[in-house]
């Protein structure tokens, strides 16, 4: 009985997300198409639910997900002395695994970090909130602790900043060695 019901659950995820690709798909090329009367644009979709029908308004889930960031203000450079760090070999549960990842401004503008975030709740980053000028340095403190996780690991911190790309990804690795209870 449980085999069904999640089997069920499966389904219903591929119907939503199918949905919402098709939505993401459809919206900015009916919207972007001036040419179309509004009765061919509404043959051609479905509303997403019934409320979304009776207003006709686009589905803001939709228009959240679609939307991509932009750098604010004036692009920057950022260069990294070394994207990817390895703690080699440490002890589950353990709390001393910090590392420093160095950075210069390349660019000729001031680089502002708006955000830098680890791939996963064991992996925290701590990033200046000034802005950096050109030619100038920072530090991002990148902080593992493994908990219960063990073998090889690899984690991703994304740094997001006035930068062309906005996110710049940098690594920590470790080999998580089981500890005693």
């Amino acid at each position: 009985m449980n085999d069904i019901k999640e089997q069920i659950k499966i389904v219903l995820l591929v119907i939503i997300a199918g949905t919402l690709i098709i939505e993401m798909v459809m919206s900015p090329a009916i919207n972007d198409d001036n040419n179309e009367s509004p009765e061919i644009v509404s043959a051609q979709t479905q509303p997403v639910n019934a409320a979304q029908s009776l207003n006709n308004t686009p589905n803001p889930l939709v228009q959240e997900a679609v939307k991509i960031e932009k750098p604010k203000g004036p692009l920057s450079v950022i260069s990294f002395d070394e994207e990817t760090f390895d703690f080699g070999n440490i002890k589950q549960n353990s709390t001393d695994n910090k590392h420093v990842f160095k950075f210069t401004n390349k660019g000729s503008n001031p680089l502002i970090i708006s955000n830098a975030k680890g791939s996963c709740g064991c992996t925290v980053p701590q990033f200046p909130k000034e802005p950096i000028p050109p030619g100038e340095t920072g530090e991002i403190v990148v902080e593992y602790k493994p908990g219960k996780q063990k073998g090889n690991q690899r984690k991703t911190i994304t740094v997001t900043a006035n930068t062309d790309p906005p996110d710049t990804r940098i690594a920590i690795s470790a080999i998580v060695e089981e500890a005693p209870e």
